[in-house]
């Protein structure tokens, strides 16, 4: 499999060659911050309608706080890109960002 050379590129390099599983369901967070915290009542209710797992990270020990979109699915680079353009383009409205995104290897 080749991917592009970006940083979402480089993350599908790793898992490969840590042996993961593409061919299998997982759960993929991806992480959308806010310019300002806390994020919008709104926001969270769109994010609610639209996601069935949507998890709020308080600020604590010196790191901002974060909103966590999970869905299970296969980990394919296409999806994770689209995924993340579609949260960021629902949340700019409210200074929302989703630019990361993460898997654990089970």
């Amino acid at each position: 499999m080749t991917w592009p050379g970006d940083a979402d590129g480089d993350v599908f390099r790793r898992l490969q060659s840590h042996g993961f599983d593409f061919e299998k369901l997982y759960a993929v967070d991806y992480i959308i911050e806010f310019k300002d915290w806390p994020p919008p009542v709104q926001a969270l209710a769109d994010l609610r309608r639209n996601y069935q797992s949507v998890r709020v990270f308080e600020p604590s020990d010196g790191q901002n706080g974060y909103v966590q979109v999970t869905i299970r699915e296969l980990v394919r680079y296409e999806r994770v890109i689209l995924v993340q353009r579609q949260l960021t383009n629902q949340m700019l409205i409210y200074g929302g960002v989703c630019d990361s995104w993460g898997v654990l290897q089970e």
